[in-house]
């Protein structure tokens, strides 16, 4: 029997995360996909960021496949794992997809070690497809007008400062997370159960800062209710031209919510590019690039299977101290 040539062999492994054996029939799917309508299974419910990107997405799928469509399905609960789990269940055939997100498809391990599958594995990495700005606010009460003067104040104060947070393990946690042990402060963690909730609690006072995404945050800063003071992204937004980056003072400090698309762990690297071409051509598109800034304030990102597993393996190494040094634990 001829063996495969160990060059070839390297390359089949490279677009999974240590991905088992590949499935027989995937290869011979890649030609045809997709003959039939494919599922997208969202983490969270209907109507937050994660599901309109998706139905951004899905909107123009047809117009790139010959008429096939992409439904979205919700599976919320858990922090997206049961989604997750759903999805590493699957064969790798191309015809159940998943929308990326941190927790599910990176870290969920991290935040709760009897999760029932290992994100780093149980994946095939198909697109970077956005990345979305996180933006540090303040309550108005704060004095601080800088991210030194936050700084500043938090060392002289140990403790005497609150922030709020989307959850436990929750981006927005994990954000405010890495600064704090980046400017060498503490505050005081505030969990609540979603995004609108923690802006919420900050506005009324009940927390003095928080890191929401842009979108989340952007129309309280707009309004006078919250103060801006740094963007996660060293590249800034054009929505807050006058907030700098947080790395202006703390060097390489960058965070963002990020999201993309994967498969179950197996997929022939051929049916995984083939995947991939489709959604690089919807991302491409200048109105859904348009819509996905005026939405969320995203920045579409792209690249190869490789490059977003890649990505990933980054996100989980630089993640993991954050959450280990802190004892962070998903609810």
């Amino acid at each position: 029997m001829t063996r495969m040539p160990l060059r070839r062999r390297a390359l089949l492994a490279g677009a999974t995360l240590a991905a088992p054996a590949l499935w027989p029939a995937a290869g011979r799917a890649q030609a045809i996909w997709p003959d039939r309508p494919i599922r997208l299974i969202v983490p969270f419910g209907a109507g937050g960021a994660i599901d309109t990107l998706s139905r951004t997405v899905s909107a123009r799928f047809a117009e790139v496949t010959g008429g096939q469509t992409l439904v979205v399905e919700n599976r919320a609960g858990a922090g997206g794992t049961i989604a997750g789990l759903a999805v590493a269940r699957e064969r790798p055939d191309g015809l159940t997809l998943m929308m990326a997100d941190i927790g599910a498809n990176a870290i969920g391990k991290e935040l709760n070690p009897n999760l029932a599958y290992d994100p780093a594995t149980s994946f095939t990495p198909i697109i970077h497809l956005v990345s979305l700005p996180a933006v540090l606010m303040a309550h108005p009460s704060v004095t601080a007008t800088s991210i030194q003067q936050v700084i500043d104040q938090a060392k002289a104060r140990p403790d005497g400062f609150t922030y709020s947070s989307a959850g436990n393990g929750n981006g927005s946690h994990l954000f405010m997370a890495l600064f704090l042990k980046e400017a060498g402060i503490r505050m005081v963690h505030v969990p609540y159960r979603s995004g609108a909730e923690m802006v919420t609690a900050l506005v009324r006072g009940d927390a003095q800062f928080g890191f929401p995404t842009v979108s989340s945050g952007i129309g309280q800063i707009r309004a006078g209710n919250a103060k801006a003071l740094g963007i996660g992204t060293t590249a800034g937004t054009p929505l807050l031209p006058n907030t700098p980056a947080v790395s202006t003072v703390l060097p390489g400090f960058e965070c963002a919510v990020w999201h993309g698309i994967v498969a179950p762990a197996g997929m022939d690297p051929a049916l995984a590019r083939r995947i991939n071409e489709v959604f690089a051509r919807i991302i491409a598109m200048p109105d859904v690039q348009q819509r996905i800034f005026e939405t969320q304030a995203g920045v579409t990102v792209g690249g190869s299977p490789e490059d977003f597993a890649n990505h990933i393996r980054r996100e989980i190494a630089r993640w993991t101290p954050i959450i280990r040094e802190g004892g962070i634990r998903s609810e």
